[in-house]
């Protein structure tokens, strides 16, 4: 790709692609959307199906905020800066990431090197190496790595260490309760075997999410986790591919969660309903809103337009392996059946 700049109008381009971004920046199921559309016209660009399902993550987040439990646990006080925390770090990495891609896709379509209109787009001058890179070696591994790093670190000022995060999020005593039960969770749906009537799902706990060197190991190892296995791939892939996302999480688990409302009970006790993989007999799914029905779209202030790459050490970072623990279909539903006792238990305090 040794074309240069020449003959394009640069700043219609980049123009363009503001626009594009910001159409599909309007909540989570078309920000998630948007990554999906992108992967599958352009799958050697891993990180964005990994983007795609962590987004989806993210979602189903969103919504437990107005499902079955947290309510029961939270009050609109405390919930509101909850979804703030989870909606601006996810807008921000698109807004930050999505440009990237259309500009890749512009690059690939016209064989130019685009890389200097990074800079316009408010990218930082970190990707612009591994972007150029990437163009000559087609190291996808390398790229998604280097997205992992650039993505947390973009989120790192503008929202992990803004005081409403600091002390209305990581210090509240919900974030601590997430944090014991092990309910802070990123998931990836497959079908095991040809014949299984239930998805099963392989992913991680989130722990120390504050911390900017775990976040990274967090994404690196959800990136391997992805990719390791060729048949489970598939499978994930097709689970994307296949089930829109709504934001409830009876897109993957339809037989414990339904997207319905419930009917109003007077009944104040709080009855155990989680029995494995399904609700137990004579008692309701639990509540899983699809976010349309959640949350209405917000409107972002602008972000900031300082560049966070200031140590050349982040670059060693790029490289360096992850290898945290991961989780299974059984480890979640034991970290389903502990929230819900500490539900039941709070329930019957209050």
């Amino acid at each position: 790709m040794t074309k240069q700049l020449a003959g394009i109008d640069k700043q219609e381009l980049v123009a363009s692609i503001r626009q594009e971004t910001a159409i599909a920046n309007r909540n989570n199921v078309t920000r998630t959307q948007a990554y999906l559309e992108f992967y599958r016209q352009h799958e050697e660009i891993h990180w964005a199906l990994l983007a795609h399902l962590v987004s989806r993550n993210g979602g189903w987040s969103m919504t437990d905020l107005k499902g079955e439990w947290l309510p029961l646990l939270m009050d609109e006080q405390a919930i509101q800066p909850f979804f703030w925390f989870l909606e601006r770090s996810n807008w921000l990495i698109f807004h930050d990431a999505y440009p990237q891609l259309l500009l890749y896709a512009e690059m690939k379509r016209t064989g130019t090197d685009l890389t200097p209109l990074l800079v316009p787009l408010g990218v930082s001058v970190f990707m612009q190496s591994f972007w150029r890179d990437f163009l000559q070696t087609n190291d996808s591994h390398r790229l998604t790595h280097a997205l992992i790093v650039n993505e947390q670190q973009y989120i790192e000022q503008r929202v992990i260490q803004k005081p409403i995060a600091l002390h209305r999020v990581f210090a509240t005593f919900a974030y601590f309760t997430q944090s014991v039960l092990s309910i802070s969770q990123v998931l990836f749906p497959y079908k095991g075997h040809p014949t299984d009537r239930r998805l099963s799902l392989v992913g991680m706990d989130v722990q120390h999410f504050p911390e900017v060197d775990q976040r990274i190991a967090t994404g690196k190892t959800l990136y391997q986790l992805l990719y390791a296995d060729p048949l489970r791939f598939e499978q994930i892939r097709q689970f994307a591919c296949r089930i829109p996302h709504s934001g409830s999480r009876a897109d993957y688990w339809p037989q414990l969660f339904t997207p319905r409302f419930p009917e109003l009970s007077h009944e104040r006790v709080y009855h155990l309903r989680v029995d494995g993989t399904e609700v137990r007999a004579g008692q309701k799914k639990l509540y899983s809103p699809p976010l349309s029905i959640a949350w209405e779209d917000i409107l972002h202030t602008a972000a900031d337009g300082v560049d966070w790459f200031r140590d050349h050490t982040w670059v060693e970072v790029v490289d360096l392996p992850a290898d945290l623990p991961v989780i299974t279909s059984e480890d979640y539903v034991r970290a389903l059946q502990w929230m819900e006792y500490g539900v039941k238990l709070v329930t019957t305090i209050i």
